[in-house]
């Protein structure tokens, strides 16, 4: 009973203090990441503590050891010395507080040991100051592409087998990225840019690691490209369309990135189905060209009615290169065909509405608009050689139902009207028209 009695209690000695010593422990507050060692010999594994830096001479390393022994107690910290393959003193105190810590640690491996009488707990780390340096430059520049090329140097974190003192090193799973602002454009050293900005940009080199340790570097492109772009602002649009009817007047806005003041060039289409029929015929290349202008911004009127094309080339000129972008009117734009059509009745009587006798046309050239009375008496009369626009032009063609100054008599008129338009083709309507009017 008493041998039982024994070993009940030598079991709950080694159980307290195989629990103590779980909860005695060596950490590294502020590290950013860790690891364990990979002895080839030696048995077990030590951990490894890694803190971030910015240059080789940083001591930012910090161990702290606790422990659960009561009372005044010996804390001895050494550093192994791989010259000689023994620990050698660091720093010693004795306190009754349970922690011990060391600050400003360079590179190495250290051993905290913890004495109260009988006890004593050992405990080892590795400290590593981890750092990186990165730089980058424009390499290759040209109007098509540039390559960005980056450099790094990285700290080597080497340790050693204490049973053996052979080296050995911490591996660092470096990686890099290219950043445009917070996107990422590339995980490669060099990697050749494509889609050449036209504006200067501040590309970012990242180097970082599996510890959470990293560096940046800014490196600057000066764009020597130009991006082409325009806007369109006609008379009259519908919808996403550029179109209306001939005379038609078109603001072009230049919207270029990065182009030279007076590197800019307008080409003005021709109409295309011109355009189709004369290739059609011709075995040579037809010019498809009406006007290339020169100016930044131009004002262009279409006289005539047809589909058309636009392009805009930008340039830049810098030292070695002169770069062109080119850029398309993203639809045509359409000039309405000629057309004429007469209402056959209207109500001059003073109500606002449908009080006048107007011709609706699009694109007309020259029109002659005649108004005759049952006896063949000519009532209204407008002839133009040179229209330039329904708006500006209809309220001249408008018959208010007067003869001079005195309300024409309700009845039966006949109109004829005659003319050319801008697609040169000849445009005729007649007929007859019916004047009402409540009586006096």
């Amino acid at each position: 009973m008493k041998r039982n009695r024994s070993l009940y209690i030598s079991f709950l000695l080694l159980l307290l203090a195989f629990s103590t010593s779980l909860q005695a422990q060596l950490t590294a507050p502020g590290s950013s990441g860790s690891g364990k060692t990979s002895y080839p010999v030696f048995q077990g594994t030590d951990s490894i503590f890694v803190f971030c830096a910015n240059d080789s001479t940083a001591k930012n390393g910090t161990l702290l050891v606790s422990t659960q022994l009561q009372g005044t107690k010996t804390f001895l910290w050494e550093k192994y010395n791989p010259a000689t393959g023994v620990f050698e003193f660091s720093y010693s105190e004795s306190s009754d507080r349970q922690q011990s810590s060391v600050p400003d640690l360079a590179n190495g491996c250290y051993r905290a040991t913890i004495t109260l009488g009988g006890n004593t707990e050992i405990y080892r780390a590795w400290v590593f100051n981890n750092w990186t340096s990165a730089s980058g430059i424009v390499e290759d520049s040209n109007c098509e592409s540039f390559k960005l090329s980056g450099t790094f140097q990285t700290s080597t974190m080497k340790y050693y087998d204490l049973a053996t003192n052979a080296e050995l090193e911490v591996f660092k799973d470096m990686k890099v990225q290219w950043k445009d602002g917070t996107s990422v454009i590339a995980t490669v050293l060099t990697p050749q840019i494509f889609d050449v900005p036209a504006v200067n940009t501040d590309y970012t080199f990242r180097v970082y690691d599996q510890f959470g340790c990293e560096t940046t570097a800014t490196v600057p492109y000066e764009s020597i490209v130009t991006k082409a772009s325009f806007t369109v602002d006609a008379d009259w649009t519908s919808g996403d369309k550029t179109t209306g009817e001939a005379p038609l007047e078109v603001t072009f806005t230049n919207t270029s990135q990065n182009g030279d003041p007076n590197g800019y060039e307008w080409f003005f289409f021709r109409d295309l189905d011109e355009i189709k029929k004369e290739s059609a015929k011709s075995q040579q290349p037809v010019d498809s060209f009406m006007v290339i202008a020169f100016n930044e911004s131009p004002v262009y009127t279409y006289e005539n009615t047809g589909t058309y094309m636009v392009k805009l080339v930008s340039k830049k000129k810098s030292e070695l290169f002169t770069c062109t972008d080119t850029v398309y009117l993203p639809d045509y734009i359409y000039v309405d065909s000629s057309f004429v059509h007469a209402p056959n009745v209207f109500t001059p009587n003073g109500d606002g509405v449908n009080d006048v006798f107007g011709i609706k046309f699009t694109s007309m050239k020259s029109m002659k608009i005649t108004i005759v009375n049952r006896w063949g008496k000519r009532v209204h009369f407008w002839e133009k050689s040179d229209i330039r626009g329904f708006d500006d032009t209809y309220e001249e063609t408008v018959w208010d139902g007067k003869i001079g100054s005195r309300y024409a008599s309700p009845g039966v008129y006949y109109y004829v009207v005659e003319g050319i338009g801008r697609d040169d083709k000849k445009r005729r309507a007649h007929g007859f028209v019916h004047l009402f009017r409540e009586k006096d």
